[in-house]
This record gives C-alpha cells, sequence and structure tokens, in this order.
C-alpha cells in the first residue's frame, strides 16, 4: 500500500523559514516526477514546485527564488525548503507523485506564516 506522508509544517514568523519532507512507502518512485501543492483556506489547491525524475524543476511564479524543491532516490523523499516566507504562503502544502496509471496524495501538512 502506497503511503506519503508530510512533515516539517509548523509555524513561522514573517522571514522564516521551513523545511518540508515527504516520505513514500510501499513503492519506489525514483522514475516518477514529484510535486508539492498548497491550499490556502477559501482557495483551490495550487502547484508550488515539481521535480522530475532526472532532476528538472518547475516553479510557480510567487514562489521563484524562495523555494528549492529537491528528492532524495534512496529515501524515496521529496523536499521542499522555503525561505523568505510571508503570510500568503500560509497553506496546507501537500506533495504528490505522478504515476502513468494515478497520482498519489499527502494527507496534508500546515504552514503557517505570522507574527
Amino acid at each position: 500500500q502506497v503511503q506519503l506522508v508530510e512533515s516539517g509544517g509548523g509555524l513561522v514568523q514573517p522571514g522564516g523559514s521551513l523545511r518540508l519532507s515527504c516520505a513514500a512507502s510501499g513503492r519506489s518512485f525514483s522514475m516518477n516526477a514529484m510535486g508539492w501543492y498548497r491550499q490556502a483556506p477559501g482557495k483551490q489547491r495550487e502547484l508550488v514546485a515539481t521535480i522530475t525524475s532526472g532532476g528538472s524543476t518547475n516553479y510557480a511564479d510567487s514562489v521563484k527564488g524562495r523555494f528549492t524543491i529537491s528528492r532524495d532516490n534512496a529515501k524515496n523523499t521529496v523536499y521542499l525548503q522555503m525561505n523568505s516566507l510571508n503570510p500568503e504562503d500560509t497553506a496546507v502544502y501537500y506533495c504528490k507523485v505522478f504515476t502513468v496509471i494515478r497520482e498519489y496524495w499527502g494527507q496534508g501538512t500546515q504552514v503557517t506564516v505570522s507574527s
């Protein structure tokens, strides 16, 4: 059974940093693209960043230069380093794995940016 478990969320002051992790279990996703999405209250879920199996990355304009997505295939884990956080980054952050057959989602981790 495939599971994606996010961690690393929390409360941080504006300008601060957090590092999110998403650990996958049940099968290897080293050959699959992985990504991070977020959903703020009252808003639709949106793409934050993606990374291919080869390490190519893509970012939403709103996070370019501040967030960095990376992966460790040996650990079956994808990371999101978030710097210079601002209140607009407050949301539940979800990781996602893309496969030919289906998508897998984690349960989400809350990130709150507030003074």
